[in-house]
């Protein structure tokens, strides 16, 4: 096997990696607000708030606190123009988040954080609400505080103007879940409207604001008719409400009469989208899911944002997922994940590698587009998904989870739709490892924490869509270690399987033919600790195996001996893999850290730090071009081979520093010594530039020639002549070439000029201490020479003849 392994290293490897794209958390819960044209959407995230591009999907902007401290609330003014946020600190900011600068900031008045905030209609006056139940009142124009409105009782959590500005209004919700109505030019409660039982989480006004729809946590909505400030109606339905807008056509979505309708999403019950007329308080559309969910099902909605001009609805999950639905549809048009959670598992996906699935700490899958970071979230398991594996062509993927089962999925080359195909469930336990056969699309074999290792047959057809699922049945069920099964993989001829388990050892299994049950043929021992993968080699009769107690192993197949081991994570290595044609390794580790190893010489030629936690998941595509990572910090990483890349520009830079070298000494021929001195400095060799400084000197009339040339160079390049001169002057041999270049600078450049040159100060007072000891030297030199002339001068007095 080593010979092998050594007479495969003449394939190219792998040396370097460059991060080619990230997928990073933009929404970790709290406000989001859509700008008016609805082409962006504003979240926050820890001390940021993040602007998404709808088209795109990307972050087009992130505003981030100074002083790191959380933002509790922000606000967009109704022209997209002033972006306003508050922070724990106390401080209220305001920004041009186009260019993400802050042009102001002020200390709130209020004594405990502000809890929500929102802008007039005109974008003059901001209304914040604290959690001391006070509301204040802000002039962003004339910048100052114009109302202090006192009598909430607890955190004011919304604060929204009425839409008609001409009446001056507020209203405000706290605590106390009565929604108080103030009247701006006496700073008076007009009223307390008294409907909910539990905070009011939205207000809703219609257009011509005469009546006006509240929601709450009790899943009551209250229907309002301002001018008499009574309850029109009561709905028993969910959280968040939105006005359906008047003007457009409903009819195919039971919308018969100009009533006012409302649209409402919740978090308990059904967590569907649903239309109500408010006249009848009865629900004329329900949206259709998939699946029947549960109580506490990820698609559980919390926020509720209409987006009139397009006729779209956004809508944000529990899980901070943040959809799209084209009205009156109610077709899903976008999907963003906010926030992935601790990430688990990470494998490419499609017929080019285009997309990437993904495992996190919940039971959905996400699909991502690897080139637009649109995404696609599965529904099926009921717990936490553990582990995923795709089939060789890329479009069959398979995933097991905490609720005891294993699902096959395939995805539509053509539009990318995904869909379970495929369900098993027989484990009595967690299913933590999962892997596929590598030849066909023929069996599965998942790995359990009930310590059994299970082969899944395939069926010939699979099904296209979901609608017929196939049920799986176990062919083998094999008890096969003493603890959890943490990895298992099958070879690539399909014929060998093996398994790493938590009670520190790898075994090998035949898998024998169709119908055969599993075959022990030996068993890999030498790790002090749980095993948290195994791989084969997918060129040579050897399988790779990472432990918890830090090292990777590389095992013989033939007689179980071990023959390398890598050691230099610090902690667990949690995944690893074949690249570079099986002649390297990529490891991952609970240090953050992915290492990529050359096996015939045992060295780390490559560590990637990307991460700041475990990462779970590592995965290459099928060209080994390309390498995904995933962590636990939420972080998913794409990494780009770009070892042939450097190595051209490499040769490519040899190449041009062989033919300045040339150039330069055609020059020094020629006598043409600015551009020598020139071409020297551009190739930073400093020794050349010396060499050429000598030659300037050493030729007729050497001083002036020196001078002359010196003061014809760019800034740039004398801040380079000042550095190296710092240099020479430490050395004897270069000191007067040195000396003869400063005095040029000193005499022609006023120090006004010469304190501007980069670096200026630390060189010339390197310069000081060298130039005393060459001056002292110099000295004692003179002194010596003198004393020889006087010699001189008495010999000759003593041998003249006498006259």
């Amino acid at each position: 096997a080593i010979f092998l392994l050594n007479c495969r290293c003449f394939f190219s490897s792998s040396c370097s990696y460059a991060v080619s794209s990230t997928i990073e958390p933009f929404y970790k819960g709290g406000k989001v607000q859509i700008s008016k044209d609805e082409k962006f959407i504003f979240c926050t995230c820890g001390t940021r708030v993040n602007v998404l591009q709808i088209v795109t999907g990307k972050i087009v902007h992130s505003i981030e606190q100074d002083d790191q401290e959380d933002i509790t609330s922000f606000a967009l003014s109704l022209d997209d123009e002033i972006l306003v946020t508050a922070s724990k600190a106390l401080l209220l900011k305001q920004w041009d988040w186009k260019q993400a600068q802050c042009t102001r900031s002020w200390r709130a008045i209020h004594n405990v954080p502000i809890a929500s905030m929102t802008f007039d209609p005109t974008a003059t006056l901001l209304a914040t609400g604290g959690c001391d139940g006070t509301i204040k009142l802000w002039d962003v124009v004339k910048q100052y505080c114009t109302h202090n409105l006192k009598g909430s009782s607890g955190v004011v959590h919304l604060v929204e103007f009425h839409p008609d500005i001409s009446l001056l209004q507020l209203f405000s919700s706290a605590s106390d879940c009565g929604i108080r109505m103030w009247d701006l030019r006496s700073s008076q409660c007009l009223c307390v409207l008294q409907s909910h039982y539990s905070p009011v989480t939205s207000l809703a006004f219609t257009p011509d604001g005469a009546s006006m729809v509240s929601s709450g946590r009790d899943k009551i909505c209250t229907v309002w008719d301002l001018k008499s400030r009574t309850a029109r109606r009561t709905v028993p339905v969910y959280e968040s409400v939105v006005l359906l807008p008047e003007d457009e056509d409903f009819s195919e979505i039971g919308v018969k009469t100009k009533e006012i309708h409302f649209i409402t999403a919740g978090s308990k019950g059904i967590c569907v989208l649903r239309v109500w007329d408010a006249s009848s308080a009865r629900c004329v559309f329900a949206q259709t899911l998939p699946s029947a969910p549960s109580y506490g099902d990820p698609r559980s909605l919390t926020y509720c944002l209409p987006l009139p001009s397009s006729l779209r609805l956004a809508t944000v999950t529990a899980e901070h997922n943040i959809l799209l639905y084209q009205l009156p549809s109610f077709t899903t048009q976008q999907q963003f994940v906010g926030f992935n959670d601790e990430v688990l598992d990470v494998k490419f996906l499609g017929k080019g590698d285009t997309h990437i699935v993904v495992a996190t700490n919940s039971s959905q899958l996400k699909v991502f587009d690897l080139a637009t970071s649109s995404c696609k979230i599965l529904y099926g398991h009921t717990d936490t998904v553990l582990s995923l594996d795709v089939f060789k062509k890329g479009s069959l993927f398979v995933s097991c989870a905490k609720d005891k089962s294993v699902r096959v999925w395939r995805q539509d080359p053509d539009s990318g739709q995904v869909c379970c195909v495929a369900q098993g469930c027989s484990h009595a336990n967690a299913v933590g490892s999962i892997t596929c056969s590598r030849m066909k699309e023929s069996f599965v074999v998942s790995g359990s924490q009930d310590c059994t290792i299970k082969v899944w047959d395939l069926p010939e057809s699979i099904p296209e869509t979901d609608g017929d699922m196939f049920q799986l049945t176990a062919r083998v069920t094999e008890k096969a270690h003493d603890k959890d099964v943490n990895s298992v993989a099958v070879s690539p001829n399909d014929k060998l399987l093996v398994s790493g388990s938590q009670d520190r050892l790898a075994k090998l299994w035949s898998l024998g033919a169709p119908g055969a049950d599993l075959a022990l043929l030996g068993v890999f021992r030498g790790h002090r600790r749980g095993v948290w993968c195994v791989q084969f080699s997918p060129m040579d009769q050897v399988l790779a195996s990472s432990s918890a107690d830090g090292s990777v192993k590389l095992w013989s197949l033939q007689d179980f001996s071990c023959l390398k081991t890598f050691e230099g994570h610090d902690a667990s290595v949690l995944k690893l893999i074949f690249v570079s044609r099986g002649t390297q390794l990529l490891t991952s580790g609970s240090d953050g850290l992915v290492k990529l190893w050359t096996i015939k010489t045992n060295e780390c030629v490559k560590t990637l730090d990307a991460h700041q936690d475990k990462v779970w998941g590592l995965h290459a595509t099928r060209k080994d071009d390309r390498v995904v990572t995933a962590s636990a910090d939420s972080n998913i990483t794409v990494w780009t081979d770009v070892t042939e890349v450097e190595q051209a520009e490499e040769q490519a830079k040899q190449e041009d520093q062989i033919l300045k070298k040339q150039e330069l000494s055609n020059l020094l021929h020629e006598k043409k010594y600015l551009k020598a001195l020139g071409l020297a400095i551009s190739l930073d060799q400093p020794h050349t530039v010396l060499k050429v400084i000598k030659a300037i000197r050493q030729g007729e009339n050497g001083a002036k020639q020196l001078e002359k040339t010196v003061l014809k160079l760019r800034q740039d390049q004398k801040e380079s002549m000042l550095r190296y001169c710092a240099v020479w002057n430490t050395n004897a041999r270069s000191c007067l070439d040195a000396q003869a270049v400063i005095q040029v600078m000193l005499t022609h450049l006023s120090p006004e000029e010469l304190l501007q040159y980069q670096g200026a100060r630390a060189h010339l007072e390197g310069l000081i201490p060298y130039t005393e000891r060459h001056m002292q030297r110099i000295g004692r030199l003179l002194q010596a020479s003198m004393f020889l002339d006087y010699m001189w001068q008495k010999m000759r007095v003593t041998g003249a003849p006498a006259r």
